[in-house]
C-alpha cells in the first residue's frame, strides 16, 4: 500500500458538475482530493474484501442472538418500547441494502475494524461513481497503466440489490434532510440507481413525512409510503414522537430496524466477546465492564451513537487529545484498544469497505491530518496496480 502524489486532472471540476458531484468542497474546504492516490496490490485489496466478508458474517450471527436477548438490547440502548419491532424486522427477513466497515490498514498487518456504519453510511457516490471516473481518466492520460483496476463493483451491486429487494418494481420513496447538500445528493444518486433497477423513485424531505388517519406514513402529497429508503438513523427515529407509529405503519424501511443493532458502537465489544483475538478486531469493552481495565491508560473512548468523529476521545498514556464535542455520550460508552491509523506523508487514511446485501462491493478512503476521521476529512481515490 503506497500513497502517490500526483497532479490533479485539469478538468475534474467540469466532470464533477456533469455528473452532479456538487459537494466536492464542503464549507469551502476541499473534500474530493485527487492530489494523491493510494496504490494497492490485488492481494491487499483482497485482504480488505475478506475482512469485510468475515465481519459481515459475524454481524449477522450476532443479530440472530441479539433479537432474542433483552440484555443485549438494553446494552445497545434500544428503547424498550421498540425492541419487539426490531426483533420482528429480523424474524420476517426485512432486507438490507448496504453498509460500510471502517478499517485501519497499512497493507501489511490485517485490517482492523474501527466501527460499522450499518444504517446511514455516506461517501457512496464518491466511491461508486467519481473515483471510478478518476480511474478511467488516469488510464486515458497515461498516469496509470492500462491494466489498473479498483476494488469497486458498488454501482452494479447496488442496482442488482434494488432489483432483488423489489423484484416487481413499483413505487419507492427516498428521504433525507433536504437542506443537507451531501445527504440530498447521496439520495439522488440512489434514486437514479433505483430507477435503473426498474423502480419508480419519489423524494420526500424527512420533515415533510406525516401520518394519515389510519396510522400510515404519507408524503407531502398524501401518498401512502409503502416502502422508503431513509438517510436518517434508527437511534434517532426510535426516539422521535412518531416512533410509536412505526411498527403499525406497515412501511418497509431501508435500512430495516434490525440494523440498529449493528449501527451502534456497542457492537464492537459484543463482537470481541464472541470472537476474542480475531485478527480483524480490536480489543473493545463497555466502559463499565471490568475487562476495560486491561486496556490501561491508552485507549479510544467512543459513545454508542456518535458520527463523523464526534465525541471520540483518544487517550494515549493518560493524555486525552482534543475532542469534537457534539453532545453524544448519554447513551453509554465503550473503550477500544488504541490503534492509530498508518501515517502516509503526514496523513492518516481510513479504509471504508462496502457491503451490499451480503457481498463486499468496494472500497473508499477518507484521509485527515489527524487520526480521527471527521465530516471534513478528505476523500482520496485508489487503484489496484500489480
Amino acid at each position: 500500500m503506497k500513497r502517490h502524489i500526483i497532479r490533479p486532472r485539469p478538468d475534474w471540476k467540469d466532470e464533477a458538475a456533469r455528473v452532479g458531484f456538487t459537494f466536492h468542497h464542503l464549507d469551502g474546504a476541499l473534500y474530493w482530493d485527487e492530489r494523491a492516490w493510494y496504490e494497492f496490490t490485488l492481494a491487499q485489496a483482497e485482504a480488505v474484501e475478506d475482512a469485510a466478508s468475515d465481519i459481515h458474517a459475524m454481524c449477522l450471527d450476532f443479530v440472530a442472538e441479539a433479537v432474542k436477548s433483552e440484555r443485549i438490547m438494553e446494552r445497545l440502548a434500544i428503547p424498550e418500547a421498540h425492541r419487539d419491532y426490531v426483533a420482528e424486522t429480523w424474524s420476517r427477513g426485512d432486507p438490507s441494502l448496504y453498509g460500510r466497515f471502517d478499517f485501519a490498514y497499512d497493507g501489511e498487518a490485517p485490517p482492523k475494524l474501527y466501527e460499522y456504519n450499518a444504517d446511514t453510511p455516506t461517501s457512496i457516490f464518491e466511491t461508486a461513481v467519481f473515483q471510478w471516473l478518476w480511474l478511467e481518466g488516469r488510464i486515458r492520460d497515461g498516469a496509470l497503466p492500462a491494466d489498473a483496476d479498483q476494488f469497486n463493483s458498488l454501482f452494479e451491486k447496488l442496482r442488482d440489490r434494488f432489483k432483488a429487494i423489489f423484484p416487481d418494481g413499483g413505487f419507492v420513496h427516498f428521504s433525507s434532510d433536504a437542506e443537507s447538500i451531501e445527504d440530498r445528493q447521496t439520495v439522488k444518486f440512489l434514486e437514479d440507481i433505483a430507477g435503473q433497477a426498474g423502480l419508480d423513485p419519489r423524494f420526500v424531505a424527512i420533515d415533510k413525512i406525516g401520518l394519515d388517519a389510519d396510522g400510515r406514513f404519507v408524503d407531502d402529497g398524501d401518498n401512502i409510503i409503502q416502502a422508503i429508503f431513509k438517510l436518517y438513523p434508527w437511534e434517532m427515529m426510535l426516539r422521535e414522537p412518531y416512533a410509536d407509529n412505526v411498527a403499525a405503519s406497515k412501511t418497509q424501511f431501508i435500512e430495516p430496524a434490525w440494523k440498529s443493532l449493528l449501527s451502534n458502537k456497542g457492537l464492537l465489544p459484543m463482537l470481541w466477546e464472541r470472537h476474542t483475538g480475531h485478527p480483524n478486531l480490536l480489543e473493545t469493552w463497555f466502559e463499565d465492564d471490568p475487562g476495560a481495565a486491561a486496556l490501561g491508560d491508552s485507549y479510544v473512548r467512543k459513545p454508542l451513537f456518535s458520527r463523523e468523529g464526534a465525541n471520540i476521545e483518544l487517550v494515549d498514556r493518560g493524555v486525552t487529545a482534543e475532542v469534537l464535542d457534539q453532545g453524544y455520550g448519554a447513551e453509554g460508552w465503550i473503550r477500544q484498544a488504541l490503534h492509530i491509523p498508518p501515517l502516509f506523508d503526514g496523513n492518516y487514511p481510513v479504509i471504508g469497505a462496502w457491503i451490499v446485501g451480503d457481498e463486499p462491493a468496494g472500497m473508499g478512503i477518507r484521509e485527515d491530518i489527524g487520526p480521527v476521521t471527521k465530516n471534513m476529512s478528505r476523500y482520496l481515490p485508489h487503484a489496484i496496480v500489480g
